[in-house]
């Protein structure tokens, strides 16, 4: 019994050299280092370290920050990219099939933008949510920005096949494209905050 309080001891004590470790690391990164650190973990780096690299002062080198200033300029893009698809529907010469496949776009668009915008929301309260309710929380911000991934690329399904090949695709395609990417890289700095703050909350004994 001795010497597994023994071992008990020494694994906590390998835990609590290796969490200052961690912490030491990320103290010693500059902002905007830390910005370019925390990019490697989504799926488009360099797009991830241009669009926040701005924030990296507000950020403070605080993973919360970080999600939130993710979400902000995925919901800021996908604003801007869904007013820009609700003017093509009067683009002169649309094909039929087009307009219809704009008309779903704006849909899915607008559905990106009112779950990105409850993932702001809901992000921007969890400051004092601790425990079961940070996670509650957290998994509500998980979903919504998922669904909104959802949305983006329903939109992008739209303009699939040679039928649909022309300027409208190309211009939807490039506005949509973008804030999929944007979006996708919001929800791997989401995720990545969650399982951290997941793996610091103590195990409770049965």
């Amino acid at each position: 019994m001795a010497r597994l309080g023994f071992f008990v001891l020494v694994f906590s004590f390998v835990f609590y050299l290796a969490g200052i470790a961690a912490s030491a690391s990320t103290t010693a990164l500059t902002p905007r280092e830390y910005i370019v650190a925390s990019c490697k973990a989504t799926r488009y780096p360099a797009l991830c370290v241009e669009y926040l690299s701005g924030y990296a002062n507000a950020i403070r080198k605080n993973e919360q920050h970080l999600a939130q200033t993710a979400l902000s300029v995925s919901l800021s893009r996908a604003q801007s990219a869904a007013a820009y698809v609700a003017k093509m529907t009067h683009v002169r010469g649309i094909k039929p099939r087009e307009r219809q496949a704009v008309k779903d776009c704006i849909e899915n668009m607008g559905d990106t933008v009112d779950r990105l915008s409850q993932s702001v929301k809901e992000l921007s309260h969890m400051g004092r949510a601790g425990g079961e309710g940070f996670m509650l929380h957290m998994s509500n911000v998980q979903t919504w920005v998922s669904a909104a991934l959802t949305d983006e690329n329903t939109c992008l399904d739209g303009f699939a096949g040679r039928v649909m090949d022309g300027n409208v695709k190309v211009a939807v395609r490039r506005r949509v494209v973008h804030v999929a990417q944007v979006t996708s890289n919001a929800l791997a700095l989401v995720n990545r905050y969650a399982a951290r703050h997941r793996a610091a909350i103590p195990t409770e004994k049965p």
